[in-house]
C-alpha cells in the first residue's frame, strides 16, 4: 500500500515538473518570444498613454489657473518659481 502511495506521489510530482518545463521551453520558441515582446510593447504603449493623459490633465489645470488670474486682472505667478501663494496683486 505504501508503495502505491509513493508511486502516485512520484507520478504527480513528475507530471508537474514536466508541465512546468514544457511551459518554460515554450517561452523560448519564436512564438513564445513574439508573445513576450508583444506584451512588453503593449505595456510600454499603455505607460506612455497614461503619462500623456497625466500631462494633459495637469496642463489643463494650469491653463485654468492662468485664465482665472487673467479674468481677475491679476498676474499669475507660479508658486514653485518664487515661493509665493501663486498670484500677485493687481497690475
Amino acid at each position: 500500500m505504501k508503495r502505491l502511495l509513493w508511486l502516485g506521489v512520484g507520478l504527480a510530482v513528475g507530471a508537474i515538473v514536466v508541465r512546468k518545463l514544457t511551459q518554460k521551453a515554450n517561452e523560448f520558441t519564436p512564438t513564445g518570444i513574439a508573445t513576450s515582446v508583444s506584451q512588453s510593447a503593449g505595456g510600454l504603449v499603455e505607460s506612455v498613454r497614461s503619462f500623456v493623459d497625466d500631462v494633459r490633465v495637469l496642463a489643463a489645470d494650469r491653463e485654468e489657473q492662468i485664465n482665472e488670474a487673467f479674468a481677475k486682472g491679476e498676474l499669475y505667478v507660479d508658486e514653485d518659481e518664487d515661493g509665493q501663494d501663486g498670484q500677485e496683486g493687481n497690475r
